[in-house]
């Protein structure tokens, strides 16, 4: 699994002109899920995302989690970050996992990022086209591979 994280003042998912999810302060995670994932990968995202310390405490340094803050996450599918540009001009998606096993998968990684934060996660619809809206904090972002775990 492959994650951009952003931290956020806000952010929000639209779908046909409505707002499925929206959140304050936290956690923008992006999530792609390519054909070789498990629940290995997404035990290992829950722990790191929520315990991942990228917000400034009383000194102004980034010492503290979102589960410290008591911050909210949102969480949009996005098989777009399996990208394989090394050919051509038109990026390949070869890696990312067809909905049959991703869709599973991104539901249970928001099941127990949910059940790690100590409440729901915000999410989009999955294969949906969304829009979405956030207000990058800091800028903070962060990329985590599962494949690149040392």
């Amino acid at each position: 699994m492959r994650i951009v994280i952003q931290r956020v003042s806000e952010a929000s998912v639209t779908i046909d002109g409505v707002c499925k999810s929206a959140i304050g302060w936290g956690l923008l995670v992006l999530v792609g899920i390519e054909c070789d994932d498990s629940k290995e990968d997404i035990d290992w995202l829950c722990k790191k995302i929520t315990q991942l310390r990228i917000f400034d405490d009383e000194n102004g340094v980034m010492n503290r989690s979102v589960m410290d803050i008591n911050g909210e996450i949102l969480v949009i599918s996005q098989f777009t970050l399996h990208a394989s540009t090394k050919k051509g001009n038109r990026p390949s998606y070869i890696k990312a996992a067809k909905p049959e096993l991703s869709i599973p998968l991104y539901e249970q990684f928001c099941k127990e990022l949910s059940c790690s934060l100590g409440k729901e996660v915000g999410t989009g619809i999955f294969g949906a086209d969304m829009k979405v809206r956030l207000l990058n904090d800091g800028p903070v972002t962060i990329l985590m591979d599962t494949k690149n775990k040392e």
